[in-house]
């Protein structure tokens, strides 16, 4: 069974303790989240100005939206903004920064159904992000931008948190995606022809989780629970932000979710920063992670790189 908690006022440990066993946790805007997403809110707007960003799909051809995102996007994964409201979010929001660490943000924008679902706008398919080489132990930050409604939100799938899935995640090498896809997403404009992990069997979505919280607010869930795209037909484009933390403690005694059905290889545990020096997590920490595929690829994905960063 998932629970679902509204600004729950548990430790950061026994939160960890029931994400990881499934449960989803909802909290009220803090300064700091309203903050990041009318930072997020004010790069998409001088972007897509003067059009609404929202309804872009009836303004722009797909091409030119595609365009607007490849910059947008990247520009806000790297504001430096963005690294300074972070930690003060995880603080407001209960966690021990010395030993909680960060990823970058992610701008997400879910598009009508019939304008762009691929690439830049991938409208994700149900999916674990531990099929992507994330740890157990990975929790996700959810940030709606602007308003959501039922049609273009996300959808959480609690049956199978426990319940494996035949999948293709034991194709999928971190390493190699840094290398051969990540940088390439804009390209993708009808169709998105990357190979990412799937489901490989028939799947029963229903009954599933969809939950509606005001701009600002944070859903917060483990990175083995089974989530999906929301199908857009809400007629306005969706825009979102998502960040990941690991917590030291749970990467060294290995506490996290079970793992039901993820074989990727590869990790992102190096893309993780602490949240009061930004510095990355301990190698030894990181070694405890690796599985002998760090030469496949690039162990930390630079924009506008094609080198192998060392181990």
């Amino acid at each position: 069974m998932t629970n679902v908690y509204y600004d729950s006022d548990m430790t950061d440990a026994e939160r960890r303790d029931r994400l990881y066993r499934g449960d989803l946790f909802v909290y009220s805007p803090t300064p700091s989240t309203e903050a990041l997403c009318r930072h997020a809110r004010s790069m998409v707007e001088a972007a897509f100005a003067p059009n609404d960003p929202r309804t872009i799909h009836r303004d722009l051809p797909v091409e030119r939206c595609v365009e607007v995102l490849a910059k947008v996007k990247p520009a806000f994964i790297h504001h430096s903004r963005c690294k300074e409201l972070i930690p003060s979010a995880l603080r407001e929001l209960g966690c021990d920064l010395e030993k909680t660490y960060f990823d970058v943000p992610r701008l997400r924008s879910a598009m009508p159904q019939d304008y762009l679902t691929s690439g830049i706008a991938y409208a994700f398919h149900p999916h674990r992000d531990t099929w992507y080489s994330a740890p157990q132990f990975q929790l996700n930050w959810w940030l709606p931008v602007y308003p959501l409604s039922p049609e273009n939100c996300l959808a959480f799938h609690p049956r199978y948190f426990d319940a494996p899935v035949k999948n293709g995640s034991a194709g999928y090498n971190y390493y190699r995606w840094n290398a051969q896809n990540r940088g390439s997403a804009a390209q993708h404009v009808k169709s998105d022809t990357r190979v990412q992990p799937k489901p490989e069997e028939p799947m029963e979505l229903d009954p599933q989780i969809r939950l509606i919280p005001r701009p600002g607010s944070v859903i917060l869930f483990c990175g083995a629970q089974m989530h999906s795209t929301v199908p857009n037909t809400a007629g306005t484009c969706r825009y979102s932000v998502d960040f990941r933390t690991v917590n030291l403690d749970d990467a060294t005694s290995r506490h996290g979710a079970p793992n039901v059905d993820s074989a990727s290889t590869g990790t992102t545990m190096r893309d993780y920063l602490r949240a009061t020096d930004l510095s990355h997590i301990p190698d030894d920490v990181i070694r405890m992670y690796d599985d002998g595929t760090e030469q496949d690829g690039l162990l930390v994905y630079t924009p506008g790189t094609d080198k192998k960063v060392p181990a």
